[in-house]
């Protein structure tokens, strides 16, 4: 009896045993599964090598309003902004003591005249009388004497009159040419004068119709800029304004900039571009086939940019970290001018969850 009880108990611990094997090992040379990922075959692209300025929008025509008579301001008829036309009265500065003046000029002229008339009637006939033996040649020349001398004097009170009334018209400040109204600094009631240092600013007048970018190249450049280079105009954000081309070189360096002043037209409208404003300058020195990725593949560490490129390694594709430095951006592509060859195969998805060295599996079609 006890050695069947034995047996049931060996019988039991095998049985036990037997539900308790461990699971089959995977074959040798299984592959962890890979990331499905995107890629990009890397390829050459015309590339535009570019420096970047700080370029001043200014009018070819602009004009500074300055007095050219003393007195007090007693009109001003615009306001900044103000769309004028030539001619057009904007100022006007106190001109009573002018109309003074050419009234004066104007009686001393009417005087000069009374007397010339006078002499033109008498040296006609003193020299009747001469003619006729009445009166003697010294009285004779006396008398044409007399006339020259009105003559003279009233021709010099005609131009009196006319300084004088020229004079009164620089009290009437007018515009110089079709245009916009700057800044106005000054108010009715203000004395103004050509005599201060600087002489009193009243406002400027600038045409919107042809304006120019000023640009200050460095010399280190003077090599490479010329006439017909492209240039592209752009915001603070980078967004194109407008592109141009060099139509101007200075043959000079400017001392204090130690740069060469170059000059592109613009013809942008007054509501993108305006007078004195300030904008980026690209300027195109030339265009080279480089190397381009697209922006999405590019992450960054430490200050240093990085691609991942999907190579095969022992039958299977990883994730290869390399460092590349980067150039100009072009549209949504990055200019690389080292760090890899045409035809490497760039990941431009999931890119955050990668590391070096990662299984990946390129997606059908990518």
């Amino acid at each position: 009896m006890l050695k069947r009880i034995v047996c049931s108990v060996v019988l039991m611990g095998l049985a036990a045993t037997g539900c308790q094997k461990k699971p089959a090992a995977p074959p040798a040379g299984a592959a962890m599964q890979g990331m499905p990922v995107q890629t990009v075959a890397v390829t050459l692209s015309p590339v535009p090598q570019t420096s970047e300025y700080v370029a001043t929008i200014k009018s070819r025509r602009s004009a500074t309003l300055q007095p050219m008579v003393s007195g007090v301001l007693t009109q001003i008829r615009v306001k900044s902004g103000d769309h004028v036309k030539a001619n057009q009265i904007m100022m006007e500065i106190d001109p009573r003591l002018q109309i003074a003046s050419v009234e004066s000029a104007r009686a001393t002229e009417r005087q000069k005249k009374a007397v010339f008339d006078y002499n033109e009637l008498e040296i006609e006939r003193q020299r009747k009388l001469f003619e006729a033996g009445v009166t003697s040649r010294e009285a004779y020349d006396q008398a044409r004497q007399s006339h020259d001398n009105s003559r003279a004097d009233y021709e010099a009170a005609v131009n009196l009159r006319k300084t004088q009334e020229e004079q009164l018209a620089y009290y009437t400040i007018r515009a110089p040419f079709d245009g916009v109204v700057g800044d106005i600094p000054v108010h009715v009631g203000d004395y103004v004068s050509p005599m201060t240092a600087p002489a009193t600013l009243l406002t400027t007048v600038d045409e919107y119709k042809d304006l120019e970018a000023y640009i200050y190249v460095p010399t280190e450049r003077s090599n490479q800029v010329r006439l017909g280079l492209d240039v592209e105009l752009m915001d603070n954000q980078g967004k194109l304004l407008e592109k141009s081309k060099i139509d101007f070189l200075s043959p000079q360096v400017d001392s204090s900039l130690q740069g060469i002043l170059v000059k592109a037209p613009v013809h942008a409208t007054p509501e993108i571009l305006r007078q004195a404003q300030m904008v980026k300058a690209r300027v195109v020195w030339s265009t080279t086939p480089m190397a381009v990725i697209p922006v999405l593949a590019v992450t960054r560490q430490g200050g240093q940019s990085f691609v991942f490129v999907a190579r095969q390694q022992n039958g299977h594709f990883a994730a290869i970290q390399m460092p590349v430095t980067l150039g100009d951006t072009v549209g949504n592509t990055y200019s690389v001018s080292s760090g890899l060859n045409v035809g490497d195969r760039v990941i431009v998805s999931s890119t955050q969850f990668l590391v070096n060295g990662m299984p990946v599996i390129p997606m059908p079609g990518a």
